[in-house]
């Protein structure tokens, strides 16, 4: 992006320097720039070859701008950029009287007159030599600085590099603060009360997202996100899933010449982090490699869970206390390359590597009672262990023809080998052990993606892309269950069969998609894309599952119009959400026998339309944004809890196609720049959903359901730059209650401040910042019923914390060239499971896609 930024400049810089270079008074007004298919100057077979270098130090003057004029009109009639070694070239110049201007930032502008040209002819100015202006300064006071928030056509974009307390944390702790979105304290994305989010990172999937949003989140630094940006429309290009929206996570890179080293680290009583990100690059050929690790520890949890289950003959009840502590390792390893080919072709590839380890310790001790009448007491002590290794593999080509037309070939490998095991004693109100029950539970999801594009422009106005991609992905689930009496030694469990899934899915899918921009500032971008699934899956004890394959027309349209500082968007698009692996396993997860959970592998594929309206508008210091959606959702993948008959006071959750959503809300946020150091930013969400349809409340019973009402979030972010490099910045969040289809999940508040110091030199920092440091706990919540029961669960979370920071930049790197990175492989298209701890419950334990703008 930082290349393409220069281009762009240069550019820039080579239309001002024709428009403002003396030319006897005449200002030219030009239709098309010289030298691109639209311009209509007569050409010839002459060129004109040399070099742009340094006056003083005899060095390349890198992508100065160089102008040809026409002397008889003093018009500029070509024109062209000089590349990393100062050479330029003006090809099919037609035999005439010109003169040169060359220009560049920080330099003298330089005009070469007199330049006779004959047909025929290849005429080498030699060595152009630019003057450096240079001034020198007493202070200099930069009063602006880049918007928190921009908004473009399709998408919000959150430019995080601006958050000094990103340093530390992960990028669950950015994403709170970006408008729209919500991350509750387990790290569960939404968007608009949506959790069927699409989360890609630099416009790549990972199988680790198809497992949990949370996990994939834990795995990133916060101080390595550039941008997030939410897009709420996707357009046809985009993978058909990803109901609720999709969010691309930009992580900052590094493009310069030479050799440097970043090195971060924070240390605090609830986690420390240590990360080292290098990059080296050498003319056409570039190298990154980056490490982050993070340790989180001292996260206790303690709470309650009263569960009544109603019968014929009365009623069964547990109650509940827990207490827990949660620990856990994060890893993410990156190696990068690239390499430009020839100027219009390049290549890149890249390697990933992510680990999870993630412990949970849980006492639960259970009172049943029959009718009231205490009948036991039980002390359950469980062990879980739910790890993750991720793997990421891609390859890309791109070749650009001319501004805005290019091909793109994508390809990427990916691989998640996840482990959700547990392991659980129980003992009597004596101590006396009854038994042990262990879990074992691995599963494997791979994926491979292939993936073509071609974007051309129609006239200077008009785009044209389309495309085609495959994605074969497998996932696989083995699991099996051991018990043991007392103290004998443990045994397959008859009770809870061992068994195994095996289910493979292949993704066929092409896209067209056309954008218009008027003369009157409308942008109009439409689209259409096809996809067709099939579904291949069994299980070992029950044989093959019948699901039907099925294919999917998928629309979308997007408008805005700009004017007087304003801008209307409208926007309609079409989605599929498929289920992930997660809701998909049918390993019965009982670490906690009074909250089962379990997957449901004959989920069918969740349709959506959403329908969007937002306004926004500068006015001076302050941006406002308010969007009206809609969002219509069919055959939706819900969570159901429902009475386990087997079990005194259990539930059972799981996932159906119950029915139907229909939500309607508004997001609405304002970015007042007090000064030019002191930003505030305030948001609010607000939703109404209504759910409704049929679900299965037992093992023998199915019954209509429903449920409806709104759901509320807000905060308030704001920053202040001081003298000296000092900064500071403070947040809060607060989200009310959630609707579900049994009731309602209980809301929180969230909040944290902190400062840091800028070294003199810019090449480090220092800070400290806290989080929930005036409340002992977070406290939640959750209240679900039906007509077989009801069940009251409260929770606190110790989230008290403080850490200090430390960032150390090593080396020094020189301006590159403006090169344009080749596209890559974006799978958005999976449903992930991503609910959360319930209950004092351990969790159990991919991708459509996208392209680059």
């Amino acid at each position: 992006m930082k290349k393409l930024l220069l281009l762009l400049t240069c550019l820039l810089a080579l239309q001002t320097a024709w428009a403002q270079f003396p030319m006897g008074g005449v200002t030219p007004q030009r239709k098309a720039i010289p030298g691109t298919a639209d311009d209509n100057t007569p050409k010839g077979n002459s060129k004109i070859t040399g070099f742009v270098v340094d006056s003083a130090l005899t060095k390349a003057v890198e992508f100065a701008s160089v102008a040809l004029i026409n002397k008889a009109t003093n018009k500029p009639v070509d024109g062209t950029v000089a590349d990393d070694k100062g050479k330029f070239t003006l090809n099919r110049v037609a035999a005439g009287e010109y003169k040169l201007l060359f220009s560049f930032i920080g330099y003298e502008n330089k005009a070469v007159d007199g330049v006779t040209v004959t047909k025929g002819q290849d005429l080498d100015l030699g060595v152009i030599k630019l003057a450096s202006k240079t001034k020198t300064l007493e202070e200099v006071t930069v009063t602006g600085q880049k918007e928190l928030i921009e908004e473009k056509v399709d998408r919000l974009v959150y430019n995080a590099e601006k958050d000094i307390m990103a340093k530390g944390g992960d990028a669950a702790d950015v994403l709170r603060k970006v408008p729209m979105l919500t991350v509750d304290l387990e790290g569960n994305l939404s968007l608009r009360g949506s959790r069927n989010v699409r989360v890609l990172i630099n416009n790549k999937p990972s199988t680790i997202v198809a497992s949990s949003v949370a996990d994939a989140l834990k795995q990133i630094p916060a101080d390595m996100i550039k941008t997030v940006e939410v897009i709420t429309s996707p357009s046809a290009k985009y993978d058909a899933e990803g109901s609720g929206g999709i969010i691309n996570i930009i992580t900052k890179k590094n493009t310069l010449q030479g050799l440097n080293l970043n090195v971060d680290a924070g240390v605090g009583n609830r986690g420390s982090n240590l990360s080292l990100n290098g990059n080296y690059r050498k003319g056409k050929i570039g190298f990154n490699l980056g490490g982050f690790g993070r340790a989180n520890y001292n996260l206790k949890l303690q709470g309650f869970n009263d569960q009544t289950n109603f019968k014929d003959n009365g009623s069964t009840r547990t109650y509940q206390t827990t207490d827990g502590v949660n620990s856990g390792l994060f890893g993410n390893y990156n190696l990068g390359f690239d390499y430009d080919i020839a100027k219009n072709q390049s290549l890149t590839a890249g390697v990933r590597y992510g680990a999870r380890n993630m412990l949970n310790d849980l006492n639960l001790n259970t009172q049943s009672f029959i009718n009231d009448v205490l009948t036991g007491t039980v002390r359950r002590d469980v062990d879980t262990k739910n790890l993750s290794g991720t793997v990421d593999v891609n390859v890309d080509y791109l070749h650009t023809y001319k501004p805005q037309q290019e091909w793109s070939i994508s390809t990427q490998y990916s691989r998640n080998d996840l482990t959700n095991n547990f392991d659980a004693i129980e003992r009597n109100a004596t101590e006396a052990m009854l038994n042990r029950e262990k879990n074992i539970n691995h599963n494997l999801n791979q994926e491979i993606t292939l993936q073509t594009d071609y974007q051309t422009p129609l006239k200077k106005n008009q785009m044209l892309e389309f495309g085609a991609k495959g994605i074969m992905r497998t996932v696989n689930s083995d699991y099996q269950y051991l018990y043991g009496n007392g103290s004998e030694p443990l045994t397959q469990s008859t009770r809870q069969p061992s068994g195994a899934l095996d289910y493979n899915q292949s993704v066929a899918g092409g896209y067209a998609s056309y954008t218009l921009t008027t003369k009157n500032r409308y942008t109009i971008k439409a689209g259409t894309r096809y996809e067709y699934t099939t579904i291949e899956a069994s299980t070992r004890e029950g044989g093959d599952i019948s699901i039907p394959n099925y294919g999917n027309l998928v629309p979308s349209l997007n408008v805005s119009k700009s004017f007087k500082g304003t801008t209307l968007k409208l926007g309609y698009n079409r989605r599929i959400q498929r289920p992930g692996i997660q809701q998909l396993n049918p390993n019965i997860n009982a670490a906690n026998p009074q909250n089962i959970s379990i997957g449901n592998a004959s989920l069918r594929p969740e349709l959506t339309d959403n329908v969007e309206l937002g306004v926004s508008k500068n006015i001076k210091k302050l941006f406002v944004n308010a969007s009206f959606f809609g969002r219509f959702t069919d055959q939706t993948i819900t969570q159901v809890v429902s009475a386990n008959d087997t079990l005194a006071g259990g539930v059972l959750t799981t996932y159906q196609n119950i029915g139907s959503e229909r939500a309607v809300g508004t997001n609405i946020f304002g970015n007042l720049a007090i000064t030019s150091k002191w930003n505030v930013m305030l948001f609010s969400n607000i939703l109404y959903s209504n759910l409704r349809g049929v679900a299965r409340v037992s093992s023998s019973i199915s019954e209509p359901v429903s449920n409806s009402g709104f759901n509320v979030g807000g905060g308030l972010n704001t920053q202040i730059q001081f003298k000296n490099g000092w900064g500071a910045q403070a947040f809060g969040f607060l989200q009310g209650s959630q609707v579900q289809l049994q009731g309602r999940t209980g809301g929180f508040a969230f909040y944290s401040a902190g400062v840091k110091k800028d070294f003199k030199n810019k090449k480090g920092s220092i800070g400290i910042a806290g989080e929930n440091f005036l409340t002992k706990s977070i406290n939640i919540r959750t209240d679900r019923r039906s007509a077989q029961f009801t069940q009251l669960s409260d929770m606190h979370i110790f989230m008290r914390g403080v850490r200090l920071t430390f960032s150390y930049k090593i080396g020094k790197m020189t301006m590159d060239a403006p090169r344009k990175k080749g596209k890559s492989v974006n799978n958005d298209d999976v449903k992930s499971g991503g609910d959360g701890v319930q209950s004092g419950a351990p969790a159990s334990g991919g991708g459509a896609t996208t392209r680059p703008r």
